[in-house]
């Protein structure tokens, strides 16, 4: 026999009266014999016996005196038969819904490991619909409905690709999970600001070096910041919500990125927690490193990360820009990567798109600390 095998799990149920009706069989008593010691009528026994009616409390003393055995052991057989019941209830509700798994993005939430990896087929979809529903926290396909539904109404898409709801809250509850792993004081306002000037020094750093001293600058100033794998269909490499009134999120894609892109995206974010705390129910799901960013916000997102990473004192100095010694100079005197400034010249179309890409990084993360 394989001992790896499933664990036993019938599709029918026991209930206590069984053991009931095995003890009296023994004895040679009637249901009404046994309902005269017990005190009850013989319409209930029976219906005790069928399990149509709970085995209480009381039921389990009277037992206890009459075919033996103890009060604890009657009433844990009546609590696994209930479980049962229910288990086997939800398993019929779960086969009835299989349908919604063709909203959410599976083999994916696989890959990430947020679900157990299981064969994608008739018989194994009731259980992934349990599982699912286990990893949004919602009783059933009709609560994440009105749960992501209600989200989708904060969505503020950077582009029009953004619409498959369940590829989005699926990437959206990943990044939930990873922040309900940190603790941290209330969002302050000037520690994030002040987090933000020192975070802007680490853009030198390799992200072995860097990622540890990210996570403790934005815990600090009370930002929960997250990187989770992403989701193709979700279209999205960052998101900047509030997971309640107190602790925005920050939460980035772990696609290989090169530095600049990282760093634009990571301050884009944390523009929208400066700039747009008052929208406490948006949630900016951002790719602004594609066409389609254009509303206001993103505008301003865009504008303030830009100007904070080359501050705009030395913007006019980007044109005179033609070497790599040039760019590495001036990356040096401003403080910052001379990929970010590569990836500045060449989103102005100072220069070709092919030009010093060797001075950009790609990057490759760690997911947890």
């Amino acid at each position: 026999m394989n001992d790896l095998a499933a664990p036993f799990a019938p599709d029918w149920v026991s209930p206590p009266g069984d053991t009931v009706l095995d003890i009296i069989e023994e004895r040679d008593w009637t249901q009404a014999e046994l309902a005269q010691r017990l005190g009850y009528t013989t319409k209930h026994v029976n219906q005790l016996i069928k399990g149509k009616v709970p085995l209480t409390e009381d039921a389990a003393i009277r037992l206890e005196r009459v075919v033996g055995s103890t009060v604890g052991f009657w009433l844990a057989r009546e609590a696994k038969y209930r479980e049962r019941c229910a288990r086997l209830e939800a398993a019929e509700k779960f086969a009835g819904w299989i349908d919604w798994l063709d909203q959410l993005p599976i083999k994916e939430l696989m890959s990430a490991g947020a679900i157990e990896k299981r064969r994608v087929d008739a018989k194994s979809k009731p259980g992934l619909v349990e599982s699912c529903l286990r990893f949004f926290g919602v009783a059933s396909p009709e609560e994440w409905q009105g749960h992501y539904g209600e989200m989708q109404a904060a969505f503020r898409r950077s582009r029009e690709e953004q619409s498959d709801v369940g590829a989005i809250s699926a990437w959206l509850r990943m990044g939930e999970q990873e922040a309900e792993k940190q603790d941290g004081p209330k969002y302050d306002r000037a520690r994030f600001e002040a987090a933000l000037t020192e975070i802007r020094k680490l853009t030198n750093l390799d992200p072995a070096e860097f990622q540890p001293h990210l996570r403790t600058l934005f815990r600090q100033a009370g930002v929960a910041f997250v990187l989770v794998p992403g989701i193709p269909k979700a279209h999205v490499s960052g998101v900047a919500r509030w997971l309640n009134l107190h602790r925005p999120l920050i939460q980035l894609s772990l696609y290989g990125k090169t530095n600049d892109k990282f760093w634009f995206t990571l301050f884009h974010e944390a523009a929208h927690v400066l700039l747009h705390a008052k929208e406490k129910k948006s949630v900016y799901l951002d790719d602004p490193t594609k066409s389609g960013a254009d509303s206001v916000e993103e505008r301003e997102a865009n504008d303030w990360a830009g100007s904070f990473l080359i501050p705009d004192r030395f913007a006019p100095q980007l044109t005179g820009l033609r070497t790599k010694a040039a760019v590495c100079d001036f990356a040096e005197k401003i403080g910052i990567h001379p990929g970010i400034v590569v990836g500045r010249l060449q989103h102005d179309g100072l220069i070709d798109p092919s030009w010093m890409n060797d001075l950009r990084v790609s990057f490759r993360f760690i997911a947890a600390e």
